[in-house]
């Protein structure tokens, strides 16, 4: 018989997020991610949850509610500049860019549309306001080391992998 994911087991699993109105995937893994179950959450509670209990080979969609995770949009945090204004590597949809408030509050932008003329970055997070459904396979579950369970996660290196065989999902 498969472990099982509990608290203390060492998961690996790979995911697709979709939004559920259109259908549009929105971001996915196609390598699978590590964490230790009940260690550190990778994913929105509630899916950590239905997690619990499943073994290797396992699939799940799990239907989020993404205003109630992220809140309602915010469009006071969507804002478009001129190009020229904008350096270079920033000039690409998908870019997430690091910005500081006055008050050295951090927050993460995402670039969303790039114009002749103009970019436009959006704060709030992709998945707020949106219904969307997690589906989840379950790779690998067995007990986690000592060193993974510090760790939250993998200790193993990172795959090296060519930066020219990625591609949106």
């Amino acid at each position: 018989m498969s472990e099982a994911i509990h608290d203390g087991k060492f998961v690996e699993l790979t995911y697709r997020v979709t939004d559920r109105k259109s259908g549009q995937v929105l971001t996915g893994v196609e390598f699978p991610l590590g964490y230790v179950h009940g260690h550190n959450e990778i994913l929105a509670p509630s899916v950590h949850r239905e997690l619990e209990g499943r073994c290797a080979g396992d699939v799940i969609e799990v239907p989020l509610d993404g205003q109630r995770i992220f809140g309602t949009r915010d469009e006071s945090l969507v804002f478009t500049d001129e190009l020229q204004n904008v350096p270079e590597e920033y000039r690409q949809v998908g870019v997430s860019i690091l910005m500081e408030n006055d008050r050295g509050e951090t927050r993460s932008f995402i670039v969303t549309r790039v114009g002749d003329t103009t970019l436009t970055i959006d704060g709030n997070n992709p998945l707020c306001g949106r219904e969307v459904v997690f589906r989840l396979e379950v790779v690998t579950v067995r007990e986690a080391t000592d060193e993974e369970k510090q760790a939250g996660g993998s200790t193993a290196a990172a795959p090296d992998i060519d930066p020219s065989m990625l591609r949106p999902v």
